[in-house]
This record gives structure tokens, C-alpha cells and sequence, in this order.
């Protein structure tokens, strides 16, 4: 029941007791004092930052088209120009747009207009209402009564107004239905213009029920991990039932180098080092200067770990079968399931936010519920986050649609490759990351006569319950200044000021801590991401940093569940390495944009390299093999990757660590000497990651069909032959449609990533970006992979992005609470 207060002794004030509609990092919804000179230097530095994102992503586009016919940066001209700002055009728009719309519902461009409908008496003046900071309103004062309502299932909130006028004495409303009534009444022609309209009017009900009952199906089927699970498993049983299983190359070199070693660990004599030994490691190639003296046969090439596992699967199964296709359907369908459950535990924490219990949310519902209808009341706080609210039905179908279809997602579940594992880890990965970031909790100082409050989101409740229980407390206690994990979780719940002179309240319990199958879930995802990828350890060290940033109250989680795995993975690795018991990855794998830079040089005008540059360059490579190996986007040919019958312009056999020393000093020289040859050899491998107009280089329907599945195994092949082949061919048929085909490439959402993250930049949520630099990592990596636009280096990027935008979404509608001015 709402209380009553006379209306002379308080005025309704919006600045104080209006939640603005605002990103977590934000700065407060309006700015009282104008922006000083250091500001608008940072508002026109992230803004630049953001333009040279655009312009990265306009000039890919832009050469495209040259890079594809190899005629280079000297075919420039004015139709390259001209494509060139209609896409930077499109780009900054869609930046521009993105970061107006958030503003305008975070009310930055309306300060006056922070809240959908404003209440207020009849007979209090507007400028009056600004003139206090607390204040009460009696409900009968309002004449039209206000219910906010806050949808389970959506993220969004909506604001009914309810007439106070009875329906007997409210004059008669001439409506569309009434006049057509009145027309047959009247005897007015039936014309078929009213006959529609009254169709319609008939079916519009209808089709609201059927909405609102597919909605209701689409929330319930997601509405925990485990339904999630099961529909995925459902609309994925086909792929490993009538395919079953995708790969290529690695998986038989990974079993090859196991099977080597197995044979030296029982006594095999087998050659090693020598000019006519062909071993595992000169398929790589990997220089023999890396070899230890003692023979050894495993490798880091594709990442220890996994290649024992793979290799030991892959062992058994010839063991117990004799050959190697059993072993290869059981990890195809162990893959597949691993799939569906980091998939479905990333969608559940986006989706559901199931850190907000049942207990949470009905733990107050009476008292809540009273307090909202009470009074206007509110008491000054920090800037809380808005903890958010399950997303809706909409959205839920979206992401769901893409994992359903996409061939990205259907053909990595069954490919035996290391990048589409690590994808999987770091979906789940990322999942785990978005519930730190969405309880996080600021530390909190309050002053003499303001009580401190805990946030929502801390107290694991709806914050929109959360924010009516604190503005309809007062009190004027005051608090020690203590991080918020030092007060009691009962007065967090209820959002009560923490009093300093009753420390059994404080220190009794502590905040809702996380919880310990998140913890166990991030070391888990994150010893996965280790053994499947060898960057995995950059990007994670690389978080750390960030998270440490910026949530620093965390610090042991951050250090327990992140940094430890990884310093003892990558530790033991590398341990071993030293120790010579396995082979350490040529660093030549890294050099790929060195390498085909000098190989394009070789290849169009080896005149202009210095003979300096080739002496130097001698005893690594062989420039006359470089440039007939040369190919514009694949750099496996020149470092002479593959079988015997390769060319051998990389002396993997013969190259010292001191002859690597001259290799940057070398790289150098032919760039001065020619570098528009060099930078075509540079944007000719990298830009198909950018420009969405670019078909994939090796496409993910290429595990499915390639020579290793329908030819070289003993009893695959014939299972499913020609519907192999039709599956590839229908997935490279609906990537060659125009727009409609973007959906399928993985630089359609490299590219929205990368603007996303412009936008969130200019928006200054520095918190949001620090949990989503792995994704700009990630994009470092693919320039720096050995071909262009190989589509299983964007898989994670594609696999997260439905999620990305959900948490744009997400930000931009969280509230703040509004300081008091005072």
C-alpha cells in the first residue's frame, strides 16, 4: 500500500530520484559543468582511433579488388578511391550511428529528458521540481498514476499510464471500428477498404497470441544450459551422423610424429637427423638447429598436448581396429559435444544471467513491492551498475539461428584442427568472463552525512528491485571507506546504508562471492584454450593485465584461475623443450609477413634487392625457390612447408640461430629498396580478413571434402561419398551469394567486431573494452597467420559476436544511478 506524505513539505525531484539509462563505465548520464580542454583532447583522440579503424577496414576493401587480380597498389586509381569513401563512408556511419543511439538512451544528448514519462502534481511549478534533493510525492496528488514494469525476459523496460478517468463518464471516442460500424449502421456501402480494415482487426489479436506464444517457447527452450545443450544437439545430430567426422593435414602429421615416437619409446631404430632422412619435423618444416642430440620426435608444432592426445587416440584405434577412422569418429564426435556444451554455457550466461538466482529474485519480493509504491525518496550513492535483465525472445532466436545454420558452426564441431577447439574453449571462455564483468562491484566511498549502498549486481538481485528498496531509505550514518566485499550480503540484499558503528553487520558475511563453478570453469576453459592454441598464453597473459585494471578487488581470481594455469602449462612446455625431450615450433612460423614481403620483392623485381640483403639472406633462404614457391596469400610454400616434393627455399636443413640474426636486418634493406612491392606483398596476405567482399582463402566446408577425408583413408570415404560433396557444395554455393553470403564468411564478423569496438571507445567504456581485447588480439594473429582469409583463425571471433552485440545492447540499456548534485 502507498504511503501518504503532504505534498507542501517535499517537491518531486528528476535529478535524484530518475534512474539514467547508462553504460557501466560511463560517465554520469549529463555533464553539469562544461568539458575542459583535456576532455575534448580525449574525446578527439578516441575518435581518431575509432576513424583509423574505419579507414583500416575501407583500405582492405579498397584494394581488394587489386590484391585479387595480383595486380598490386601500382593499379590504384580513381574507382579504388572512390570505393575507398563509400566504405569509409559506411563504416564511420555505422560507428557514428551506434554511438548516437547509445547516447540518446543513456540520455547524454537529453539531459533534460533522463526518464520516459515525468510525474508531477498539477500545481507544482516545473522549475520547482529541481529545486530539492529529496523529496516525497502523495499518490493522490498525481492524476495519472505511473507502473513501471520490468519484463523478466527482456531487456527492457516499459512505462504504462493508467486513466484515472472512468470509463462512464470519459465522452464517447470516435474510432476507426466505431466508423465503420457507424457506416453499416447508416447504411453506408460495405467498400472493400473497411472489409480489409476489419480483417485486420480480427487477425491482429491472433497474431499477437502467436507471437506471444512463440516467444514464450523460445524463452523456455533457453532458459538453462542444459535446454540450451539439448536444442543445439538436436538441430546439430546431423552433422556427425551423416558426415561424421572433418580434417586435414594436422591430424595425420600429429599422428604421425606420436607413432615415431612410440617407436623409438620401444626400442625402433629409425633415422633422424641426417641430408637424405626425411623425418615428421621436415614437413613443417622446423630447422634442425632446434633438434636436440638425443632423438626426439614430438614436437610443439601444433601443441604438445594435443598432439599426444590426438596421437594416442588416434594409436588405439589402429591398435583395435587397424586403421585410424574409428579413432578419428570418436574425437570428431567428442569435439562435437565439447561444442555444444561451451555453446550452450556461453548463451545461458548471456541469455539467463543466472548469477541472478530464484532465491534473488523472490527473496523481498513483498518488501520490494511495497517500497516501490511508497515514496520517491532516494539516498545518494556512487555510480552503480545496472545488473541487467534476461534477454529476449528476439535476441535469443538470432544468436541461436547462427549457431544453428552457419556452416562456420556446423563444420568446426566435427573438424579435428586446433583452432576450431580453441574457438570453442574461448566461447566458453568468454562466457565465464561476461558474468566477472556483469558483477562487478566499484569500490565505494561515503561521506559524513551519505550512507553507502551496495550495488545490485553484487547482491546477486534484479537491480531495478535494488534501486526502489534504496531511494525509499534514508538515514544519515555514515561509513569507514572499505571495499564492498567487507559489508554484510543480508544488507546487500536489501540495499540498506552500512552503518561503521556496527561492524558484526559488516564483517559478519561477505558480498555473494563468485561462484565456484565459474571459478572452475575458468580454469578449465582456460587449460583447453592452452593445449589447443600456442598463442592462447599471449592473449591470456595479455587479460590479466586487463582485468587486473580494471577490476582490481578481484585480483586473486584473476591471478588462481587465469594466470596460474597458464604459467604452469606454458611453464611445462616450455621446460620440456629445454630439457630436450620435445621440439620447439620454428619461430620462421611467425615471420609470415617478413616472409612473403621479401618473397614478393623476389617474385616481381628481384633487381631491387641489395646484394647486402641477399648475402645475408643466403644461408636462410634460396630467393630463386622463393620467388617461383611465391603465392599472394599463402606463405606455406615459401618457408617450404609440405611433403618431399616440395621447394626447398627455406634451408631448414643448413640455417644457424646466428643466420637468423640477420633476417630483420636483411627484411629491412629490401623494403627500403622497393616498398610498394613489399607492401603488396604485406596487404596481399592480410587484407581478405577486412573486406567483407573477399571469399574465404581455405573456407571451413574444406575439412569436409578435401583429398584426406574422401580419399586417403581406409573406410570414411565411402560412407556418405557424394552427400559429402553436396553439403561443400550447397555452403561454397550460399557463400558466393552476394550480401546474403557474408553471413557465412568469418570476416563479415571480424569486421562488425572491429567497429563495435570503435564505438565502445568513443563511448568511453573502458571496462567493456578491457574484457573484449582478446578479440582485437585475435585479430594480430590472423595478419600475422601464414595464409589470408583462412576462415578457421576467425572462428572465434564469429562464434562470440552474437554475444558481443547482446552486451552492447545490454550496456547501453543498464542504468546508473544518478548522483545528487549536492
Amino acid at each position: 500500500m502507498a504511503r501518504e506524505h503532504s505534498t507542501d513539505s517535499h517537491t518531486l525531484t528528476t535529478a535524484s530520484s530518475v534512474n539514467a539509462e547508462s553504460s557501466a563505465t560511463a560517465t554520469p548520464a549529463f555533464r553539469a559543468t562544461p568539458p575542459t580542454f583535456a576532455d575534448r583532447c580525449g574525446a578527439c583522440f578516441r575518435w581518431l582511433i575509432a576513424a583509423l579503424a574505419c579507414v583500416w577496414i575501407s583500405w582492405c576493401t579498397s584494394i581488394g579488388p587489386l590484391m585479387r587480380s595480383d595486380i598490386g597498389l601500382a593499379g590504384f586509381d580513381w574507382t579504388n578511391a572512390l570505393l575507398f569513401l563509400v566504405m569509409f563512408s559506411c563504416t564511420f556511419g555505422f560507428v557514428l550511428l551506434l554511438v548516437l543511439t547509445a547516447r540518446r538512451r543513456e540520455g547524454m544528448c537529453r539531459p533534460f529528458n533522463l526518464i520516459r514519462v515525468r510525474t508531477r502534481p498539477l500545481d507544482t511549478d516545473p522549475a520547482a521540481d529541481l529545486s530539492t534533493s529529496v523529496s516525497t510525492a502523495s499518490a493522490d496528488s498525481i492524476h495519472t498514476p505511473v507502473d513501471t514494469h520490468v519484463d523478466a525476459h527482456d531487456d527492457s523496460s516499459t512505462t504504462t499510464v493508467h486513466s484515472t478517468a472512468s470509463s462512464s463518464t470519459s465522452p464517447a471516442i470516435h474510432t476507426r471500428r466505431n466508423a465503420s460500424a457507424d457506416e453499416s449502421r447508416g447504411g453506408f456501402p460495405d467498400t472493400a477498404r473497411s472489409r480489409l480494415r476489419r480483417l485486420a482487426s480480427r487477425l491482429r489479436p491472433r497474431c499477437s497470441r502467436i507471437g506471444a506464444a512463440a516467444s514464450r517457447a523460445i524463452v523456455a527452450a533457453t532458459s538453462d544450459w542444459k535446454r540450451i545443450w539439448l536444442v543445439l544437439a538436436i538441430c546439430w545430430l546431423w552433422v556427425p551422423a551423416t558426415l561424421l567426422a572433418a580434417f586435414g593435414a594436422d591430424v595425420y602429421s600429429q599422428a604421425r610424429e606420436f607413432a615415431w615416437a612410440w617407436n623409438q619409446w620401444t626400442g625402433v631404430d629409425q633415422p633422424y637427423i641426417g641430408f637424405f632422412s626425411f623425418v615428421p619435423m621436415d614437413i613443417y618444416p622446423t630447422a634442425h638447429y632446434m633438434w636436440p642430440d638425443q632423438p626426439t620426435y614430438l614436437t610443439d608444432q601444433h601443441n604438445i598436448v594435443l598432439t599426444v592426445f590426438y596421437g594416442g587416440a588416434l594409436a588405439i584405434s589402429r591398435y583395435l581396429t587397424g586403421s585410424n577412422d574409428a579413432g578419428l569418429v570418436v574425437l570428431a564426435v567428442l569435439q562435437w559435444l565439447f561444442a555444444g556444451f561451451c555453446c550452450a554455457s556461453a548463451a545461458n550466461r548471456f541469455f539467463n544471467l543466472p548469477w541472478l538466482t530464484r532465491r534473488s529474485h523472490g527473496r523481498n519480493k513483498t518488501g520490494d513491492s511495497s517500497l516501490i509504491a511508497s515514496t520517491a525518496t532516494t539516498v545518494s550513492t556512487r555510480v552503480t551498475p545496472y545488473s541487467g535483465t534476461p534477454a529476449g525472445a528476439c535476441a535469443r532466436a538470432l544468436i541461436m539461428l547462427v549457431f544453428i545454420c552457419c556452416p562456420l558452426v556446423l563444420f568446426a564441431t566435427i573438424s579435428l584442427t586446433k583452432s576450431p577447439l580453441f574457438a570453442f574453449a574461448f566461447t566458453w571462455w568468454f562466457g565465464l568472463m561476461y558474468e566477472l564483468y556483469m558483477t562487478y562491484v566499484p569500490r565505494m566511498k561515503a561521506s559524513r552525512n551519505r550512507p553507502a549502498t551496495i550495488p545490485a549486481s553484487a547482491a546477486g538481485k534484479p537491480a531495478s528491485a535494488a534501486r526502489a528498496s534504496t531511494s525509499a531509505l534514508g538515514g544519515s550514518a555514515s561509513v569507514a571507506d572499505k571495499p564492498a566485499s567487507t559489508v554484510g550480503a543480508s544488507i546487500a540484499a536489501a540495499g540498506q546504508p552500512v552503518v561503521a558503528n556496527n561492524p558484526a553487520s559488516a564483517l559478519g558475511a561477505a558480498l555473494l562471492p563468485t561462484r565456484r563453478i565459474t571459478i572452475a570453469a575458468l580454469v578449465v576453459s582456460v587449460s583447453v584454450m592452452l593445449i589447443s592454441a600456442k598463442y592462447a598464453w599471449y592473449i591470456l597473459l595479455a587479460q590479466v593485465v586487463f582485468s587486473l585494471l580494471a577490476d582490481r578487488r578481484r585480483w586473486k581470481l584473476y591471478l588462481g584461475a587465469l594466470l596460474l594455469p597458464t604459467i604452469l602449462i606454458h611453464g611445462s612446455i616450455s621446460a620440456l623443450i629445454a630439457s630436450g625431450a620435445i621440439i620447439s615450433g620454428d619461430p620462421i612460423e611467425s615471420r609470415g609477413i617478413q616472409i612473403q614481403m621479401i618473397a614478393r620483392v623476389a617474385h616481381e623485381n628481384p633487381d631491387a634487392i641489395p646484394q647486402t640483403a641477399r648475402d645475408k639472406l643466403a644461408p636462410i633462404f634460396n630467393l630463386d625457390q622463393t620467388a617461383q614457391a611465391y603465392r599472394p596469400q599463402d606463405a606455406d610454400p615459401v618457408k617450404s612447408s609440405g611433403i618431399q616434393s616440395k621447394k626447398v627455399s627455406y634451408r631448414w636443413r643448413s640455417v644457424t640461430p646466428e643466420d637468423m640474426d640477420n633476417f630483420n636486418k636483411a627484411w629491412l634493406e629490401i623494403v627500403r629498396a622497393d616498398p610498394r612491392t613489399a607492401f603488396d606483398g604485406l596487404f596481399a596476405k592480410s587484407y581478405g580478413y577486412f573486406d567483407i567482399f573477399d571469399p574465404p582463402y581455405v573456407a571451413m566446408s574444406y575439412y569436409i571434402d578435401n583429398d584426406y577425408v574422401q580419399q586417403t583413408n581406409t573406410w570414411i570415404k565411402y560412407y556418405n561419398h557424394d552427400w559429402r560433396t553436396k553439403v561443400a557444395d550447397f555452403a561454397r554455393g550460399w557463400s558466393s551469394i552476394p550480401v546474403l553470403g557474408w553471413f557465412t564468411h568469418g570476416n563479415f564478423y571480424v569486421t562488425l567486431t572491429l567497429l563495435i569496438g570503435a564505438a565502445e571507445l568513443a563511448l568511453k567504456r573502458w571496462r567493456a573494452l578491457s574484457w573484449h581485447m582478446p578479440l582485437l588480439l585475435l585479430m594480430g594473429v590472423m595478419i600475422t597467420a601464414p595464409a589470408n582469409n583462412f576462415e578457421r583463425h576467425m572462428l572465434p571471433i564469429a562464434f562470440v559476436f552474437g554475444f558481443l552485440c547482446l552486451m552492447f545492447h545490454r550496456d547501453t540499456r543498464r542504468r546508473l544511478d544518478v548522483p545528487d548534485p549536492a
